[in-house]
């Protein structure tokens, strides 16, 4: 299923409220450049014709025009109107925003990192709280509330098709809502320029049924069971025994480092590498071996397994559904 990300078709109303915004910014400011060109052409065309011997004409020094006097008054009244009706759009669209009804909402806390997401799910019953990266899913219909934060420098949190652009500030905490009331696939992206990966620092938010987000949860919460296949509990034990436990989380494991995005359900995920990659056993194994090729200047680095083992390595990441 290919991600939407256009914010001229919204699905959520508070990137539908921004879009009115827009868009009546566009009829005005479309309408003041028509009728300023139409006043240029118009000044133009009843201009008296000279030549290069013409003696300039001074009449406006020496009596006044009121004709033109009262076109120009005229003009800076429409224009401080206009921009005050864009002034009050914006408040408005501003205040709509701010007040969204919050009432059962889902409360995630979304960090940024150069360059990923981590994601953790809140809840008042901490043995329910759980954690993911790059992928947000969220119940259609259910209005969420994101407390938003940065490990290092300015990010932005952009979701075009459901909300506006909030930005991520180190030290601060900041917080958005938004509404999908539409089922789908949206794409996200980071829009403040937050070092050579930022182009590759997108997420995905996938809106779901009530009841397929229930059961989405319901399974991010367990820790995924002990592989069965012989060539995935060789991949785990090679896992284990490497430098990804140095950084990475997998439920259920000796595995318990968070300096690098949680791997317990890596392979129920669309992409891989914040967008970079889509997730499939090939790109794996790739991004594996040598993830600075993909994406030069993050942190992880290049693993040199034999193949045999690179293979049963992606073989039990595939498998953590």
């Amino acid at each position: 299923m290919s991600a939407l990300q256009d914010s001229l078709h919204t699905f959520g109303p508070q990137a539908g409220h921004i879009l009115d915004l827009w868009r009546l910014t566009l009829l005005i400011c479309t309408a003041v450049f028509t009728l300023v060109l139409l006043g240029f052409l118009y000044a133009i065309w009843r201009a008296p014709k000279a030549g290069p011997h013409t003696p300039p004409d001074l009449g406006a020094f020496e009596h006044s025009e009121p004709t033109l006097q009262r076109n120009v008054i005229a003009a800076v009244i429409v224009s401080a109107a206009l921009l005050l009706v864009l002034v009050g759009a914006s408040v408005w669209t501003d205040r709509v925003l701010a007040q969204m009804s919050l009432r059962d909402a889902l409360h995630v806390q979304v960090t940024a990192h150069q360059w990923w997401w981590e994601i953790q799910y809140d809840d008042a019953q901490p043995a329910r709280v759980f954690t993911t990266a790059n992928e947000l899913h969220v119940p259609v219909g259910r209005p969420v509330v994101l407390t938003l934060k940065s490990d290092d420098v300015i990010h932005s949190f952009w979701v075009p098709n459901l909300a506006g652009k909030k930005d991520l500030i180190p030290g601060r905490t900041a917080q958005m809502q938004f509404r999908a009331d539409k089922a789908g696939v949206y794409r996200g992206q980071c829009a403040e320029f937050c070092g050579y990966q930022h182009a590759w620092m997108a997420f995905l938010v996938v809106a779901d049924e009530p009841s397929r987000y229930e059961a989405w949860a319901a399974g991010q919460r367990q820790a995924p069971p002990p592989p069965a296949d012989p060539v995935a509990a060789r991949g785990m034990r090679i896992f284990l025994g490497s430098t990804c436990v140095m950084c990475h989380n997998i439920a259920g494991t000796d595995a318990s480092a968070r300096k690098a995005p949680d791997l317990s359900h890596l392979g129920s995920r669309q992409t891989l590498a914040a967008g970079a990659l889509p997730n499939n056993a090939e790109k794996l194994a790739a991004w594996i071996a040598e993830p600075q090729k993909i994406k030069p200047g993050v942190n992880m680095p290049a693993h040199a397994f034999a193949p045999d083992d690179l293979h049963a390595l992606v073989v039990y990441l595939e498998s953590l559904k």
